[in-house]
């Protein structure tokens, strides 16, 4: 595992060249990236969830496409649409950048994206195009301006792998946005510090590293508790129970190791399970927050003991 911890290393390094004070979360995203997963950035204006994309997208050497997404935005705009070619007098193909704000765009629009997502693919006039390797939707979303936006539905969250938030940074770390800025943006001189075959290598290495059977028991009772849980209407799917699983063994690459540990799921557990949570009205009246509950979840499940989850007898 020691290429791929090196691989993410580099790549989380010339991040934090842009993104500053935040490396867990810029960790997270490198977890999504390697578990083939989507990410959901959701935070407040100007804290840098663009930056995080570009910076991520830049460091990979792949091609990126950003999408300011409208309301008045049509789901070819994301798709992509077949255009007559006088010249060959044949239809083309022209694909399109599959986001910033996605929460602006109608839900016919955002259903544009399920099938990307999910299969990797879309549909456009009867033909289905597949999508290049590695492919990765990292989408922004901003939860405290209402005005001309619309609710991602459940099914459209659920595609996500996380929702992350960057928050506000620390006031040395403000003070070094400044200076490194002072110029011109750090993210114009970020070079890429990995190729397209880096990237897939490194998604493909992980599905080797070790699941102990306590950790996917321990996996599927926090997912289970999600359903059964008084202050949740509607609990997490078995969707979440393998993004747990997947992430939890991106992480321990990430640090090296070919075994996954509890903490491996503790750590990624609150990003991969509250946006799947959809609360009770009696905990929304109450102001109950995902995130809380997801924690509360994690204190009262049991954690596996050491002995049972490195695997000596593989």
């Amino acid at each position: 595992m020691a290429s791929v911890q090196e691989f993410a290393r580099r790549v989380i390094d010339n991040v934090e060249r842009v993104i500053v004070g935040k490396r867990t979360v810029v960790e997270l995203a490198v977890i999504g990236l390697l578990s083939q997963g989507h990410l959901l950035i959701e935070d407040v204006p100007g804290v840098g969830k663009t930056m995080l994309a570009r910076s991520l997208a830049r460091s990979l050497g792949c091609s990126f496409g950003r999408l300011q997404f409208t309301p008045d935005m049509l789901p070819s705009d994301v798709t992509g649409v077949s255009i007559f070619n006088q010249k060959t007098m044949e239809f083309e193909f022209r694909a399109g950048p599959i986001i910033d704000e996605i929460n602006r765009a109608t839900p016919k629009t955002q259903a544009a994206l399920l099938e990307a997502m999910e299969e990797r693919q879309i549909t456009v006039d009867g033909v289905t195009h597949a999508l290049p390797k590695p492919f990765m939707v990292m989408a922004t979303q901003n939860p405290v301006e209402y005005e001309g936006t619309f609710s991602l539905p459940e099914a459209q969250l659920d595609r996500f792998l996380m929702r992350i938030n960057l928050g506000y940074p620390a006031m040395k770390d403000e003070i070094e946005v400044l200076d490194r800025q002072q110029y011109h943006h750090p993210v114009e001189d970020l070079q890429p510090v990995a190729e397209t075959e880096d990237v897939l290598a490194a998604q493909e290495s992980i599905k080797s590293i070790y699941v102990a059977p306590a950790i996917k028991e321990y996996i599927v009772r926090l997912v289970q508790q999600t359903r059964q849980h008084s202050d949740i209407y509607l609990g997490a799917s078995p969707r979440a129970s393998l993004t747990l699983y997947r992430s939890g063994q991106a992480r321990a690459a990430l640090y090296a190791r070919d075994f996954v540990l509890p903490d491996d799921i503790k750590a990624i557990a609150p990003a991969v399970l509250a946006h799947r949570l959809l609360m009770s009205p009696s905990a929304r009246l109450r102001n109950v927050a995902p995130e809380d509950v997801a924690v509360a979840i994690l204190e009262g499940v049991p954690v596996p003991e050491s002995k049972s989850t490195q695997g000596t007898n593989r």
